[in-house]
């Protein structure tokens, strides 16, 4: 488990991790600690106190797949679960992911996120509703608790151990979209990757609908270096928000001097709208419009506005090579890890 700055979600994460009905004695858990600012490793080194099986290694360059790659080479076991300090794992959730292993000859097996507010608030609760919906992101069936079935990536997931030596350990370039590019190899190794419903976990989203902005335009900042280094990792769908963008931004400068580009904006804009209500919005809806309902199409404009603008801000990385600086803040990151 990757973590930095994970003191509010930690504890929960590992008593779910804790109270798995796999045998505790044939598991290890590795919180591999990015150099938090927080109370993160005090938390996980207590817990190792009590439970001899968790260990927290250090990862100095503070990003996940040098801590992906340092969990991995640590661990011992024949299966490697990628797990994330801001989920919580139903108690037959590794039992599962070895079953699912077994049954589908998957080299990768993940479950669905059950995308839950991580507040009590408008916003939060906003966030989640864009991050589950397809209207929000589209056919990503992880997200959208699509089919049971053979998948082209899952979250995190339960691997092979021995898949690691077929196709390499993550990229440690790749701030974001480390597994997209490792699930993309394992594909092209002619591996499987298999999405179970049983390995669903609920999943806390940022809490604010600025940080949900800044989220989508830091991540998709990454798909243009993504696709330089791994041009199957990622599909159209990662990159069609980038094409609104650029037409909404071309009609509503146009619609300045021109009826014409007026005309073309509101043809946009206003199905868009249309389809926000009406497919996202009133099949979720209980038979009353909340404000969630009136915000949502709103909500998801600006998101895909801003992951369209990064994405097309991260075009200067198919010439140069972005920072690998922490998503989180935290302690400074040693010299050689930058």
């Amino acid at each position: 488990m990757p973590v930095r700055n994970e003191e509010e979600y930690i504890p929960v994460c590992l008593e779910s991790l804790l109270t798995q009905t796999y045998p505790q004695e044939h598991l290890e858990i590795i919180v591999v600690d990015g150099r938090s600012s927080d109370r993160t490793r005090d938390i996980v080194e207590a817990t190792g106190r009590d439970h001899r099986h968790v260990r927290c290694l250090d990862n100095p360059a503070g990003i996940v797949p040098v801590a992906m790659n340092i969990g991995i080479r640590a661990a011992s076991g024949e299966i490697i679960v990628r797990a994330d300090g801001h989920n919580v794992y139903p108690p037959d959730y590794v039992a599962n992911c070895v079953k699912y292993l077994g049954e589908t000859g998957a080299d990768n097996v993940g479950g669905p996120w059950i995308i839950v507010p991580s507040a009590d608030t408008l916003g939060a609760k906003v966030v989640a509703a864009v991050l589950s919906s397809p209207f929000g992101v589209g056919d990503s069936k992880y997200r959208t608790y699509g089919k049971e079935g053979f998948v082209d990536t899952v979250p995190f997931g339960a691997f092979q151990r021995e898949i690691f030596d077929r196709v390499g350990l993550y990229n440690e370039k790749l701030v974001r979209n480390q597994d997209n590019d490792l699930n993309a190899r394992i594909l092209g190794a002619g591996g499987k990757i298999y999405l179970a419903h049983a390995l669903a976990t609920r999943y806390h989203p940022v809490k604010t609908i600025c940080g949900l902005l800044k989220y989508a335009y830091k991540t998709s900042r990454w798909h243009m270096f993504t696709i330089r280094q791994n041009p199957t990792s990622l599909s159209l769908r990662h990159v069609a928000p980038a094409l609104f963008f650029m037409f909404v931004t071309f009609l509503t400068v146009g619609s300045l001097v021109s009826p014409l580009a007026r005309v073309a904006l509101g043809a946009i804009v206003v199905p868009y709208f249309l389809i926000g209500y009406v497919i996202a919005v009133f099949p979720c809806s209980t038979g009353t419009l909340s404000v969630v309902d009136f915000v949502f199409p709103l909500v998801a404009f600006c998101f895909h506005l801003a992951y369209g603008a990064g994405t097309l801000a991260g075009v200067q990385y198919l010439f140069t090579e972005p920072s690998s600086h922490p998503i989180r803040p935290g302690l400074a990151v040693s010299d050689k890890a930058k």
